[in-house]
This record gives C-alpha cells, structure tokens and sequence, in this order.
C-alpha cells in the first residue's frame, strides 16, 4: 500500500512538472532542492560538522573499560586443598582453574601547547568553508541558468521577428505572381522573391531550432527526466532594458562583503593562522593525566568472588609530561609550511577579489555597451521600418525594383535582430550586477 502511495505521489509530481511553465524563479528554487552538484557539496558540509564535534569531544577525559576471562589447565599438579568432614580427611587437587580481570581507565589531555583546542577553532572554520563552497555552487547554478533562460526568450522573440519577416516574404511572393500575370514582373524577379521566402523559412526552422537546444540545455542542467518542460515568457519591457546601471564601485563594494567566494578565501586566512599555531605546538610540552581501577579473580582461592573483587580492588592516578628534544625536525618543517599555507592563503584571497572584479567589469561594460546599442537599434528599427514601408508602397507602383525591396527587407530584419540582442544582453548583465550585489535576479 505504502509503494503504491509513494508512486502515485512521484507520477502526480512528475505530471505537475511537465505541465507547468518554469519561471526563472521556479528553476532556480528547484536547482538550489535537487542539484546533484549542490547536494554533494551540502554532504561536504555535514562532513565537517562531525569532524568538528568529534574535536570537541577530544577536550574531555576519555574513559573505557575492559575485562579479560581466562582459564587455566595444570596438568602435574599433585598438592591441592584439605578437607575434614566428620572426621573423614578429603583431599581435592584442582588442575583447571578460572581466572578473571577488570579495569576502569581514563586520560586526558591537559595541555598540548593548545594544539587541540586550536584544531577545534581549525576544524569550525573548515565547517564555515564547507557551507560557503555549497554556496558558490549554488551562486554558479543559479547564473547557469539565468544565462540559458534569458538566452530563451531572446530566441522565443526571435522566432516571432522570423515569423513575421517569412509572412511578409509570402505575401511579397504572392504579389510578385500577380504582377508577373499581368506582365508587370519577370519570372526572374519572382524566382528572387521564392527564393527570399525559403531563406526565410530556413531561418525560423534554425531559429526554432536553436530555442529547443536552449530549452533542453536548461532542462539537463535542472536534472529533468521529464519529457515535456517549458518556460514561462515573462513580458519584458523595452523601459527594462533602460534601466539605470549600478556603478561599478558599488557592486565591487557590495560583493566583497557578501560573495561566498571571498568570504571563503578571507577564512582560508584564518585557516592558515590556526595551522601555524598548531604547528608550533609540536615545539611544546605535553601534560598527559591518566587514572584507572582494577580488580581481579581466580577460582584457586577459597575467597568469595565479592570478596576478591574487595580485597584485589586497586586504584591509579597519573601525570606524563613529554617535552619534545629532538623530533627529527618534523616541528620546524610543519611550520615552514604553514607559513607557506598562510602566503598561498593571501595570494588565494588576491586571485579571487581579482577575478570578481574582472566579472563585474566585464557584466558592467556589456551592460553600458549593450543599452547604448539598444537605445540606438530602437531608432534604427523605427527608421528600418518606416524605410521598408515606403520601398513596399513604391515597389507596389513600380517605382522601386526586386533588389531594392529585398535590400530593405534585409535592413529591417537586421535591425530587429540588433534590437533583440542587444536589448536581452543589457537585461542579462543588469541581472548578474544585481546577483553580485547580493539582490535576487527576477526577469
């Protein structure tokens, strides 16, 4: 009953997911959930939270316990025990006898040039750099799939470009027909207009194309297994594509306090501190305190075994103290590296803020770029336009030949594909100086 349950539920989910339009949101919720990637790093996570109470617990005592049974044969054993039992004299030799043993230990660790409570304060930033590692995962999942959506509607607004340019190509060939009827067009004139007409239909079947490489290359990266997905087209405006553009100063300041990636090189700073304290310690005494109990039995006395465990109890307290002459330079070599850790620990931290300010340069100048064309393609697909109008009305008169119209054709759909462009490039690189900002990217 219980399988039958979980199926019905897995199938319901399954068909919840083929039939809805994943928003960017949603794809990202469901990455951060179910991203094998992500969960690996999560396990990493927990790794170093047991690494880090198992430290702790090396602070206290530890305690154990044994006990060891044995028996015993004496095979030329002639003398044993004599007994007088009204007044009869019995004499009894025990060559097999038994034996017993208990013991309570424990030790602890005083002081070892607080090498073990450094290892905790190591072992905790190894837990925090665990947790900032899923989150760059996380980070780089999340702009994965920022890029591959925006790259989706780009496209699905492409193919409408596409669409309408093949209806116009059609209807420009129907047109040409007629007037090659009436002998006002030649056969070669129409040929170039079929011909035009078939380009474009190329065209939407690659662009077509192209969307469902997009959509299945989103899917692969959320680890679908359904068939059916798609993506909800969120409406986006013209005005977004003009919105003002943070400077880049405040986003390189934002992303320095907040980027996992930095965080977690200024804790590899740290980390490096702490392995150099601890290697320093091995320079250090020792102080070792040890205590136990013990007690033992054996059946070759006439003893109760309660009065054994009494009489043979026995207790122990102890202190060791080690100090280190001469290790064979282990202690001076541990410290040489890490000092060297500690100087790869900086170069590590320089490499990372290097790299994020050159991302946010980079999305920056693409965003700066991208709006200036953007708000140049506006103005070169209204005067495209308004151009291609006017050729149509004139090649419609006979005024403008066959080259002339398909040239203006050519002109308009260039500057819509231009306008497409590079008004979901500004979007995008808007989207990821928000993300590096610490905002939620929303499309």
């Amino acid at each position: 009953m219980k399988k039958a349950i979980l199926f019905l539920t897995t199938m319901m989910s399954l068909t919840a997911n083929a039939q809805q339009k994943w928003t960017l949101e949603d794809c990202i919720n469901y990455a951060i959930e179910n991203n094998i990637s992500l969960k690996q790093s999560k396990l990493k996570k927990q790794t170093a939270t047991e690494t880090l109470k198992q430290s702790k617990a090396q602070l206290l005592p530890s305690l154990s316990a044994s006990t060891s049974q044995g028996v015993g044969y004496r095979p030329w054993t002639n003398s044993g025990s004599i007994t007088v039992t009204n007044g009869q004299v019995d004499t009894k030799v025990e060559k097999t006898y038994y034996n017993g043993s208990y013991n309570v230990n424990a030790q602890w660790t005083v002081w070892n040039g607080n090498q073990n409570r450094n290892q905790v304060k190591l072992n905790r930033v190894s837990e925090e750099q665990a947790e900032l590692a899923a989150q760059e995962t996380a980070n780089t999942i999340q702009e994965k799939i920022a890029q591959l959506y925006v790259q989706i509607l780009y496209q699905t607004e492409a193919i409408e470009v596409n669409r309408q340019s093949l209806e116009t190509s059609k209807k420009n060939e129907e047109r040409g027909k007629t007037m090659m009827e009436v002998g006002k067009m030649s056969k070669a004139d129409v040929a170039q207009l079929t011909a035009q007409r078939a380009t474009d239909e190329y065209n939407l079947v690659s662009a077509e194309s192209q969307l469902a490489q997009y959509k299945l290359q989103l899917k692969q990266l959320l680890e679908l297994t359904t068939e059916d997905f798609d993506v909800a087209i969120p409406t986006t405006s013209d005005e977004q594509a003009l919105e003002e553009i943070p400077s880049m100063s405040s986003v390189y300041e934002a992303a320095l306090l907040q980027r996992p990636e930095i965080k977690n090189a200024e804790l590899g700073l740290k980390s490096g501190d702490l392995q150099l304290k601890i290697a320093k310690a091995g320079w250090m005494p020792t102080l070792n305190m040890t205590g136990g109990v013990s007690t033992s039995t054996n059946s070759l006395t006439d003893n109760e075994w309660g009065t054994q465990m009494k009489t043979n109890f026995n207790s122990q307290v102890g202190a060791t103290i080690s100090i280190p002459i001469y290790d064979q330079r282990k202690a001076r070599t541990a410290v040489n590296k890490a000092r060297i850790t500690q100087l790869e620990a900086q170069l590590a931290l320089q490499e990372k803020q290097k790299k994020v300010y050159a991302d946010i340069e980079g999305y920056w100048l693409n965003a700066q770029t991208n709006q200036q064309q953007f708000r140049s393609a506006l103005l070169n697909v209204a005067s495209e336009q308004a151009s291609y109008d006017l050729l149509s009305e004139q090649f419609q008169l006979g005024l403008k030949n066959i080259v002339e119209l398909m040239t203006g054709k050519d002109k308009l759909l260039k500057a819509q594909q231009n306008k497409l462009q590079s008004k979901y490039t500004t979007i995008l690189n808007q989207q990821m100086l928000k993300f590096y900002k610490g905002e939620t990217m929303k499309i």
